[in-house]
């Protein structure tokens, strides 16, 4: 494990950028440190490190993972959850603390966005059991964030969306006057109006959604 820490950092710091970093802080409304290092390049440069035959046991990368996401450059946080992405077929009932865990620390969009859809969503496919009771915790926990993956766990489940799921969210989370939940309530509605735009429609028409979330909602329908 400390082998690989150690490899992965000297890796992305021998190509930082101090100049792009500054740019990367400042659009990320100066929230987190970045190395500077634009998504192509660490792609490239953390390609070898999320090969199967270099993986760590998962065990280790649960650690390895942690350890990533409280280093202050947000690059770490980016390559964990590409990291964490690489075990989800080996997915424990527990490994939902972790998804939680990474949720609610070092918040923004950039990273839940592609924990819940890619990673909540995966999990909760393999444990359907648990969508109902952890679901409920988010919802009422008060945090954006976790009502935010609430809403975009079935980002990508298309013909297999628990709409009458999807409308309670929505329902709960009608007035909000969060742009992050606005936002995510449009966006889930106008991806699932791809797969059936009569019911999207039909569920914009017959309840009061914000002005951003109706808008998104019906973005790809005329």
């Amino acid at each position: 494990m400390k082998d690989f820490l150690n490899t992965l950092t000297q890796t992305l710091h021998a190509h930082a950028n101090a100049h792009i970093a500054v740019q990367q802080k400042a659009y990320m409304k100066d929230l987190f440190p970045f190395l500077g290092i634009k998504t192509p390049l660490r792609r490239d440069l953390c390609k070898p490190f999320l090969q199967r035959s270099f993986l760590p046991p998962k065990k280790e990368a649960v650690q390895i993972i942690k350890l990533l996401w409280l280093k202050p450059e947000r690059e770490y946080q980016y390559f964990a959850q590409e990291l964490m992405y690489k075990y989800t077929s080996q997915f424990e009932k527990d490994d939902i603390e972790l998804i939680e865990w990474v949720i609610v620390n070092r918040s923004w969009w950039d990273t839940v966005d592609f924990i819940a859809a890619k990673i909540a969503g995966e999990y909760f496919k393999m444990f359907p059991q648990q969508i109902k009771p952890v679901t409920t915790r988010w919802m009422k926990s008060g945090n954006m964030w976790l009502q935010r993956s609430c809403m975009l766990f079935q980002l990508k489940y298309k013909m297999k969306v628990n709409v009458v799921l999807m409308s309670l969210f929505i329902q709960q989370l009608q007035g909000s006057k969060e742009f992050f939940i606005n936002k995510a309530i449009g966006w889930m509605l106008r991806e699932y109006s791809k797969t059936n735009p009569v019911w999207v429609k039909k569920f914009a028409a017959e309840n009061k959604l914000s002005n951003l979330s109706r808008r998104e909602a019906l973005r790809l329908m005329k």
